[in-house]
C-alpha cells in the first residue's frame, strides 16, 4: 500500500502545483492561452464543470457535488480492490496515480467549482479543442495501467 501512497501523493502533487502555477505565476485565468510548442503544446484557459472533455458541463450545480461524490466512491473501490488482491508493483502505481489525479480534480471542484484544464494538444492538421490536466493524464494512465497490470497476484492451486 505503500507505493499506491507514494504514486497517488506525487501524482496529485505534480497536478496540484501545474494548476498553481499557470494560473499563477502565469496569469492564464486572465490571459486566457499562451503557446508552449505551437501547433502542438498550447496552454488554454479551461473552466470544466463537467467530466472529461466538458461532458454534463450544462448540469445543476448539484452535479458539482454528485462528481465529487463519485471521484470518492472510486477511490475507495480502487483502494478495497487493491488491498483484497494486490495487483503487484505496477498495478498499485497505477491505483495511486489513478486516486491523485482524481483527488487533484477533487480539490478543484471545492477550490474553484470547476476542474483547471488548460493543456491543449493538437497535431498533423487536426485542431483538437479540448483543455485537460495533469490529473487527467494520471487518471488515464491508472486506469490503463490497472487494466492492464490489476490481475493480481497468481496462486498455484
Amino acid at each position: 500500500m505503500r507505493l499506491v501512497f507514494w504514486a497517488g501523493f506525487w501524482a496529485f502533487i505534480t497536478d496540484q502545483a501545474s494548476k498553481f502555477l499557470v494560473l499563477n505565476a502565469l496569469n492564464l485565468r486572465e490571459v486566457m492561452h499562451i503557446e508552449i510548442l505551437p501547433p502542438f503544446l498550447q496552454f488554454h484557459m479551461a473552466w470544466n464543470r463537467g467530466i472529461n472533455f466538458g461532458l454534463f458541463s450544462d448540469s445543476p450545480a448539484a452535479a458539482k457535488w454528485v462528481l465529487i461524490a463519485l471521484a470518492f466512491v472510486i477511490c475507495g473501490f480502487v483502494l478495497h480492490w487493491v488491498r483484497k488482491d494486490p495487483p503487484g508493483k505496477w498495478g498499485m502505481i497505477s491505483a495511486g496515480f489513478l486516486i491523485g489525479g482524481a483527488l487533484g480534480n477533487v480539490i478543484d471542484r471545492l477550490l474553484f467549482g470547476a476542474v483547471v484544464d488548460f493543456l491543449n494538444m493538437s497535431c498533423c492538421g487536426i485542431n483538437n479543442p479540448y483543455a485537460f490536466n495533469l490529473a487527467d493524464v494520471w487518471i488515464f494512465a491508472g486506469a490503463i495501467g490497472l487494466v492492464v497490470f490489476g490481475g493480481g497476484k497468481k496462486t498455484e492451486a
